[in-house]
């Protein structure tokens, strides 16, 4: 590929994205076609080192003690149909350069979408405010941090074309029409992303790396004696394209019918205090919101969350362990460094029901002599990095899943969960169940639906009394977390666990105990 002057480029965009609507993927192919980690930035935007080191001592130039620089170069494209027909196809490019200088725990951030030197030492000097002393002298020689790759990046994965996606959203609009006569409408879809990116730091790091994202989803609303009910399914990550098979269809497809059907046959569960079994998968979005947001390091150098003074004591009990890790193959969290060019690696946080530490970046590890742990993430370049989660879960226990729901006696089966809040200092959290069961005599009984379940983050964490063999991780590709206005691709996982008691919102009557 012939290589694109920056202020070319620039100009050029405006017009690329318009261009997107009709012909997404022709964008891709012209912009994304070098080797995945070698000099991209080099070759097409003439980003070299001599450049970078001279913006690293502009962000130092008022005396900060570290700064970075974050260049990234986005393709995503968007393909969906609605009962059928495409109603929407759409592609968008990112580009720029975000440059952040620090002081103590203090973050100076300058971002631009214009890769020309003036521009890019702009933002440099807007970073180096935060300080006021002295500049330092540097002298810097980079270094490519050694790395795992935790998912393919080949052309076959970068470059999909609308003709090859539109025949796989067809299958599975015709695959949910067919599951079931109930079935009203379907939404499908199929997005995809490719994120190049390169990270320069003054601690003498150079790494560059193309990182792929995608899923694939249904929708559908089904109808039955005048009632609406709907459901979705995705599943996707950082996977090859060749992941997208029929297998993948037919998967989707059938989550989206069968949760949406099994709906007509849902009651509402009694209300108040009782116990919850949380199935394995997908609910480990409750362990990732109620307990891993206060495992993120900068919210107990704060003193926000209640981890802040536990660590090396007990949270939980014995037969628990909680990691959160990068290195999980072709998961949507899954980094191969973070975007403060540290390692990605595999992080645990509680062991054998101990505290073992925090997710940290660089600011927080300095804080408390600790070395980073890979967990500094951002949404974008015009964002700079803090401590975020990846793939979070809870390793399984000795248990069968049917002996931890026999030991539930009467209470609920959660198998989906969605719309939650989480009060992250106090550990407080409500979710709206989408899919579960009743637990009856130690049995499961009828779906149910229309139910919120309450508690506490922490409480909940010690109240997990038996978990089974059965560790399930999330396969998805939409899920998003949120933090500071920031959104990152993560996963989670559990094994089935029986959690004592929590507090379940459906009708006045309560349950009965055994």
């Amino acid at each position: 590929m012939k290589p694109i002057p920056r202020r070319k480029f620039i100009k050029g965009t405006s017009i690329a994205g318009s261009a997107l609507l009709l012909l997404p993927e022709l964008e891709i192919k012209r912009f994304i076609q070098s080797a995945p980690s070698t000099g991209y930035f080099l070759n097409e935007f003439g980003i070299d080192e001599s450049l970078c080191k001279k913006l690293l001592d502009k962000a130092l130039s008022k005396g900060g003690d570290f700064a970075d620089l974050y260049f990234e170069y986005t393709v995503s494209n968007t393909l969906g149909l609605e009962d059928g027909k495409v109603n929407q196809s759409y592609g968008n490019i990112l580009l720029g350069v975000g440059i952040r200088t620090v002081k103590e725990d203090q973050v100076g951030y300058g971002f631009t979408q214009d890769l020309s030197e003036e521009s890019m030492v702009s933002a440099a000097a807007t970073a180096a405010s935060i300080a006021d002393s002295a500049a330092t002298t540097n002298e810097y020689s980079f270094r490519r941090p050694e790395s795992g790759q935790y998912y393919p990046v080949d052309p076959e994965l970068i470059e999909i074309p609308v003709k090859s996606k539109l025949p796989i959203v067809q299958a599975i609009n015709e695959k949910c029409f067919a599951a079931s006569p109930t079935i009203v409408k379907v939404n499908a879809g199929f997005a995809n992303s490719v994120k190049r990116i390169m990270i320069v730091t003054s601690d003498g790091i150079l790494y560059e790396d193309a990182i792929p994202g995608g899923y694939l989803y249904a929708a559908v609303v089904a109808q039955k004696d005048g009632r609406y009910e709907q459901a979705s399914w995705n599943l996707g990550g950082k996977r090859n394209f060749s992941y997208y098979n029929d297998d993948t269809i037919n998967e989707i497809a059938e989550k989206a019918v069968t949760n949406a059907t099994t709906l007509f046959k849902a009651i509402q569960p009694p209300a108040g205090e009782m116990p919850v079994v949380l199935g394995p998968g997908i609910t480990g979005v409750l362990l990732h919101e109620a307990i891993g947001h206060g495992m993120e390091a900068d919210f107990n150098r704060k003193n926000i969350s209640v981890y802040s003074t536990l660590i090396g004591k007990k949270v939980a009990e014995p037969f628990i362990t909680i990691i959160d890790d990068a290195t999980n193959m072709n998961l949507a969290g899954s980094i191969n460094v973070d975007d403060e060019g540290t390692p990605g690696q595999s992080t645990v946080l509680v062991e054998n029901g101990i505290l073992k530490g925090y997710l940290h970046d660089k600011i927080s590890a300095k804080h408390y002599g600790v070395e980073p742990t890979g967990n500094g993430r951002r949404q974008d370049f015009m964002n700079y990095p803090m401590p975020r989660m990846r793939n979070t879960y809870m390793l399984g226990g000795d248990a069968q899943p049917d002996d931890v729901i026999k030991a539930a006696g009467n209470g609920i089966y959660v198998e989906d969960v969605s719309n939650g809040e989480v009060k992250i200092g106090e550990g407080d959290f409500a979710f709206y169940i989408s899919k579960g069961k009743m637990i009856e005599n130690g049995k499961l009984t009828a779906p149910i639906k229309d139910v919120n379940i309450m508690g506490n983050g922490p409480k909940m964490l010690t109240n997990i009394i038996l978990a089974a063999n059965d560790l399930e991780m999330y396969q998805g590709g939409a899920g998003q977390c949120g933090k500071s206005g920031q959104g990152v691709p993560v996963s989670f996982g559990l094994p089935t666990c029986l959690v004592k008691s929590l507090t379940v919102g459906g009708t006045q009557q309560k349950v009965k105990q055994s």
